[in-house]
């Protein structure tokens, strides 16, 4: 990011808030747009669109927190938001990445950590110790493993084109007459659909389809 990282300070601890302001003001290329009232129960989003932050600096105290990065995330889908004093555990750090933070700085971090991260927050890069990194990558590739998505997305496009024919309840024989191919063609690519799929039944087939998102082709 180029020019001066604009900042939006969300605590519920006015004095905790009103500490990191100094700190940052003391920071060349950081400018402190505003903090959001702690007494505002819409944690100070009406404040965004008139500040237009960079990075949402957000105490990790802040009740109903993952509501309230959803609803940053809805105004403006490019604000980068730093959790604030997050327990070092692999636990509570994937939560909140998993609710879409981009940054963090846990509770023993101290006021250069909190910078670094702001700065790397802003570039679009996230700044974590190896440990925290490889848990990332390991719940990354657990979350590919279990989208439905990721097995539909291993079909051809005549499987797919077959696979939204059998969720609609034709047979084979009907499928064959609607594609103009013989019964047995059909019958070979519901076997290799199963298998792709790892399903057991034709009914397991559209059920699959459905939780993959896969939109119905023309």
């Amino acid at each position: 990011m180029v020019g001066t990282i604009r900042i939006l300070i969300r605590s519920d601890v006015r004095l905790y808030g009103d500490g990191i302001r100094l700190v940052l003001e003391r920071e060349p290329g950081v400018e402190v747009v505003g903090s959001a009232d702690p007494d505002d129960r819409f944690g100070g989003l009406a404040k965004i669109g008139e500040l237009q932050p960079d990075v949402i600096l957000l105490d990790s105290a802040t009740a109903d927190v993952v509501t309230l990065i959803r609803q940053i995330q809805q105004i403006d889908a490019d604000i980068k938001i730093v959790a604030l004093a997050l327990q070092d555990s692999d636990r509570e750090i994937l939560g909140w990445a998993e609710a879409g933070i981009s940054g963090y700085v846990t509770r023993d971090g101290s006021a250069a950590d909190l910078v670094a991260t702001i700065r790397s927050a802003a570039r679009g890069e996230a700044l974590c110790s190896p440990r925290v990194a490889a848990r990332l990558m390991q719940r990354v590739a657990a979350l590919a493993r279990d989208d439905p998505a990721r097995e539909c997305a291993g079909l051809t496009p005549r499987e797919l084109q077959i696979v939204r024919l059998i969720d609609e309840g034709l047979s084979n024989k009907e499928i064959a007459v609607r594609l103009c191919v013989g019964v047995s063609t059909v019958k070979s690519h519901v076997h290799s659909i199963l298998e792709k799929l790892g399903a057991r039944r034709r009914g397991q087939v559209g059920a699959r389809l459905r939780a993959s998102a896969l939109s119905p082709g023309p």
